[in-house]
């Protein structure tokens, strides 16, 4: 296990400090370049929309930033691990938390520094800005008053009010322990739970979790006094009042026997190997103190390896990170320009987190993280920085806000929304959806001649999960099953369409149609035989010469060269059979087509041309218009060369050719 690498202090305040202090900028969204731009910006074209939204208030969320901007809100008096070290000492803290918003939500925030500890001041200050807001996000405000400033701004505001520290611990949390209890074969009904941490994020986390079904009677919460249980005096207050459990145990330790899940929001190093080893059958560990856990996964193993084991740490699998929710929910309820964040939302981000950890992972995001990742034991949460999130949690948040009559604009059409959110964080997923929605209607059968390969199993499970058309995986039937298994898609394996030479009823087809093209090539029977048996390139190309598939994506294992030479056998692919390799280039919003870069190596002014027309009819075919550039020098063909003279030449034969 690869631990945190180390970031010194110098390295910090570098990070802070340059390019210009602190981590975000007010950028303008509309042309600021003449006097009449600055007319319509501000006086006097600013009075129009000022009138309307006097008239009618939710014209606000049409007319100015309001319904994506949200507060983050601090008085700096419980600043992450750190204490009460003041407002203004909080300030790179939500700095961090706004940009977070940013980078995973595309949500605009601002971070919003008290310098008060009188939780009515706070009540009244936030209150009184909330107007320009569409959603208040509450951060590292100590207890009890964070419970009384997040009730009563609730209260006040028509808006959300959020306080990240309880529920957004609180949501993760209940996603990890939704699949956990799947694993498990439980039901959180019937679980018994053991709480340690009465404060905001334990008591959050205790609410959640009875309102998704555990139940009171089975839950026990403890704070540094022991078990809160009814009756108790010491150290109490009406929060956790509310959870006091009727019970004998009075310490953390008696509490643990046979429990089956186990919540830890405390210190490091709460939890003993001996608590562990007393717990129930397949116990569920949530160890989230940080910077360090109430007790790591290498200790709580080594006495329990059925143990299911999640902590705040990233460099330990199931990290309860908080960045999983926030940006999401708030995501869904500024787009249906909520009235609230409720418990419905919670549970519907929760849910829709532990059904995404349930999917094939992206080749992308196992690459990030330098490990294989399916779901199992080691991973029940998704990845922070897996592109799925931001269209997979906002519409399930949306959907329970319009369920449970917050939505002030119900969001009608929410393939659209999906499609919406995919293109606001990626632009070029507008491209992607249009060739997306092509290749559903075409559904073509696909031929994936790399059936020993994980990322080309991935990629076949992906393409016919997305309802894009019947893929058709060439290798061994034993073999595939075992590396779908090892890929954690075992249950692809009733899926896919796996063909290869022993199982085809039409191989003697493809050998006597193989012999005809190769017997005057050097080429007999015995040859032939062995290639259409044992080369897996070649049998996917007679495969879609017969028909027997639509398209062949291979070359995945194998240099693009050597492909080709392979292909060459059954198809006339070479450069004077007029073949054009192109590659597409998706980059900022644009997709850009580069040929010739795969079949001619040393072309003239005419291949250029022929070139130049295939690649315009590949552009064409994917809905974009042609536009032709002719490249070789960076330097506009000086100093003068053949390559670079030919890239000259070549517009002219298609002038020529009147194309």
């Amino acid at each position: 296990m690869s631990r945190k690498s180390r970031i010194t202090p110098e390295e910090a305040l570098a990070y802070h400090f340059e390019p210009t202090p602190g981590k975000y900028e007010v950028v303008a969204t509309t042309p600021m370049a003449t006097q009449r731009d600055l007319s319509l910006a501000y006086s006097p074209g600013v009075a129009v929309p000022v009138e309307h939204i006097a008239r009618d208030p939710g014209l606000a969320y049409d007319y100015t930033v309001k319904g994506n901007m949200v507060a983050v809100v601090s008085n700096g008096t419980a600043i992450l691990g750190m204490g009460n070290l003041g407002a203004l000492a909080s300030k790179p803290v939500m700095e961090g938390k706004a940009v977070l918003f940013k980078r995973f939500a595309d949500v605009n925030a601002i971070d919003i520094e008290l310098a008060t500890e009188d939780a009515d001041e706070i009540i009244k200050a936030v209150h009184l800005m909330s107007p320009t807001f569409g959603g208040i996000n509450l951060e590292d405000i100590k207890a009890p008053e964070c419970f009384i400033i997040e009730q009563r701004l609730k209260e006040l505001c028509d808006i959300p009010v959020f306080h990240d520290d309880q529920h957004g611990t609180a949501v993760i949390c209940a996603a990890g322990l939704i699949n956990a209890l799947e694993l498990s074969g439980k039901r959180i009904e019937d679980c018994r739970i053991v709480l340690n941490g009465a404060g905001a994020a334990g008591i959050a986390c205790l609410e959640l979790l009875k309102s998704m079904g555990a139940r009171h009677d089975n839950c026990i919460m403890c704070d540094t006094k022991g078990v809160i249980y009814q009756g108790r005096t010491e150290g109490m207050n009406q929060w956790k009042s509310a959870h006091a459990a009727v019970t004998d145990a009075r310490t953390l330790e008696e509490a643990m026997v046979g429990a089956d899940v186990f919540l830890g929001v405390s210190a490091k190093g709460a939890v003993t190997p001996e608590m562990v080893q007393a717990m129930a059958d397949n116990p569920v560990i949530f160890a989230m103190a940080n910077p360090d856990p109430e007790i790591t996964p290498e200790e709580a193993h080594a006495v329990r390896p059925d143990a299911i084991v999640a902590t705040g740490r990233s460099d330990y699998p199931n990290q309860v990170n908080n960045v999983l929710g926030f940006p999401y929910l708030f995501r869904g309820a500024l787009d249906i320009h909520a009235r609230a964040i409720n418990d419905e939302m919670k549970i519907a981000c929760a849910r829709a987190l532990a059904e995404l950890a349930r999917e094939d992972v992206p080749d992308e995001v196992a690459m990030a993280y330098g490990r294989k990742l399916s779901f199992g034991r080691d991973y029940i949460i998704p990845t922070p920085f897996d592109p799925r999130l931001i269209y997979t949690i906002p519409p399930a948040v949306a959907k329970a806000g319009m369920d449970t009559g917050v939505a002030r604009r119900p969001i009608i059409d929410m393939d659209a929304y999906r499609h919406t959110l995919r293109s606001r964080m990626d632009p070029t997923a507008s491209i992607q959806q249009s060739l997306f929605a092509r290749a559903r209607q075409a559904q073509s059968r696909m031929i994936f001649a790399e059936g020993d390969d994980e990322r080309v199993l991935r990629a076949a499970v992906a393409y016919q999960r997305a309802g894009l058309g019947k893929a058709l995986v060439v290798g061994q039937d034993e073999d595939v099953k075992r590396r779908l298994e090892t890929a954690g898609l075992g249950d692809a394996v009733r899926e896919l369409s796996i063909v290869n030479a022993a199982n085809s009823r039409h191989l003697d087809a493809y050998k006597s149609f193989l012999y005809k093209r190769l017997q005057r090539k050097g080429f007999d029977q015995r040859d032939v035989h062995r290639m259409a048996t044992r080369d897996r390139h070649i049998f996917s190309a007679l495969m879609l010469a017969h028909g027997h598939g639509d398209g062949l994506v291979t070359g995945a294992t194998r240099k693009s060269a050597l492909v080709m030479d392979m292909i060459n056998h059954v198809f006339d692919a070479r450069a004077q059979d007029g073949a054009v390799g192109v590659s597409a280039l998706l980059h900022k919003g644009r997709i850009v087509l580069i040929a010739d870069t795969l079949v001619h190596e040393w072309p003239e002014e005419d291949d250029l041309a022929d070139i130049a027309t295939r690649a315009a009819g590949v552009a064409r075919s994917l809905g974009l218009e042609p536009r032709v550039a002719f490249v070789s020098f960076s330097t506009f063909g000086y100093p003068v060369s053949e390559r670079a003279q030919k890239m000259h030449l070549a517009p002219d034969v298609l002038d020529r050719r009147g194309v």
